[in-house]
């Protein structure tokens, strides 16, 4: 990618950064009375709900805390990060380190979910938040909860399906890697590639299915291929996403047989994830071409091409293939072209399959100050290492 190009794209992402995402969210999501942030928002960001979702606040406390850590110390984002820190200390997480899914505005809890992404979340949250604060409390609670997580994950939390259905779902394993690896740049000292490589294994094991040339979300217990509409069913978005967790961690290792292991699956899930018709990501797709079931299959939602942004152009800068950088500019202006709401800020979040806009709200359970400025974030940073090695 030719310098003036890059220059064109650190503003445009250092700007939506911090001009546009950071301002939408930091203007109105503190909760000042009870802690904790609310995100239920419309268009114009009008409060919705004031109940308060576990993986939220702890996504939230971890990028504030990482703008805070990376881009400006800042009063205001450290503040912020730790009004999520404590709510998610006193409120989320309970006393074995379990996190609810949903509480109330003042914290008393609604809903616990049997998956562990609250608890995920809570771990990145408290390790990014003790390298902003060196609060060493909050890093002995990202232990906690990291060893309650892998306990959890080979022990088993209560089953959803008979004992006679058994699956294995490649979520978890893929979110670790990145856990770890944020786990790992707040504390240095500790002994974290072994565990971040077991994961690694662990999705080439079992749901990276060679002869299909699909990462499978579900599989049988020992990677086995489900022929339902649940076992066919791929996530583009999620594959993308754990393609740049690993490429991130063959870069930090200098492992080039790590990275030319996982291009494969980032070469595949554009193809099959990319729209050839309107353009953009689909949300879902059946791996035997079948019409998946989900309803919103075809839908475009704002976060696989988020995932898909930062994974094709750090492809690029590991690789120096074009293809990458031209995979990077057509997601990029058909992501420009449609997410942002140039009227009232920040991003659309879903999307018809035309590119049309379905749903205009900025924030609910989903969708919060996460997967839109940690792409920003990153992509801006690995632009201007690129721009330092074009000198």
């Amino acid at each position: 990618m030719k310098t003036e190009k890059i220059n064109e794209y650190i503003e445009y992402y250092k700007n939506s950064l911090l001009e546009d995402t950071i301002p939408f969210w930091s203007s109105r999501c503190l909760d000042k009375e009870f802690g904790g942030y609310l995100t239920y928002f419309d268009r114009e960001g009008k409060r919705l709900s004031t109940d308060k979702n576990g993986w939220v606040q702890g996504r939230m406390t971890w990028m504030f805390s990482r703008l805070y850590n990376e881009v400006d110390k800042k009063d205001e984002w450290l503040s912020l990060a730790k009004s999520g820190y404590e709510f998610l200390k006193t409120s989320i997480l309970d006393d074995n380190g379990r996190g609810w899914f949903t509480v109330t505005r003042e914290g008393n809890p609604v809903r616990r979910r049997r998956y562990l992404f609250v608890e995920t979340f809570a771990v990145i949250a408290c390790a990014e938040y003790y390298k902003a604060s060196g609060d060493r409390e909050a890093l002995e609670l990202a232990h906690k909860v990291l060893e309650l997580i892998f306990k959890l994950k080979e022990d088993g939390t209560d089953p959803k399906f008979h004992e006679s259905v058994q699956t294995k779902g490649h979520s978890l394993t893929m979110i670790l890697i990145s856990v770890l690896q944020i786990l790992r740049s707040a504390d240095p000292e500790g002994e974290y590639n072994q565990r971040i490589n077991i994961q690694i294994d662990e999705i080439f094991k079992y749901f990276v299915h060679k002869d299909k040339k699909c990462l499978f979300e579900t599989v049988g217990p020992h990677g086995e291929f489900l022929d339902t509409p649940e076992g066919r069913t791929i996530n583009p978005g999620h594959a993308i996403e754990t393609a740049w967790f690993i490429m991130e961690e063959a870069k930090y290792q200098n492992d080039k047989t790590m990275l030319n292991r996982i291009l494969p699956i980032l070469d595949w899930h554009l193809e099959l994830g990319w729209d050839k018709k309107y353009g953009g990501l689909y949300s879902f797709v059946d791996c035997s071409g079948y019409q998946p079931e989900q309803i919103e299959w075809n839908m475009k939602f704002w976060w696989p091409h988020n995932e898909a942004l930062y994974a094709t152009l750090l492809a690029h800068h590991l690789t120096g293939e074009n293809r990458y950088s031209e995979w990077f500019e057509k997601i990029h202006q058909w992501s420009d072209s449609h997410f942002p709401d140039r009227k009232s800020g920040e991003w659309f979040g879903y999307l018809n399959y035309d590119g049309t806009v379905s749903n205009t709200l900025k924030g609910n359970n989903w969708k919060s100050c996460f997967h839109l400025p940690r792409q920003q974030l990153l992509t801006w940073q690995l632009l201007e290492e690129m721009k330092q090695g074009e000198k």
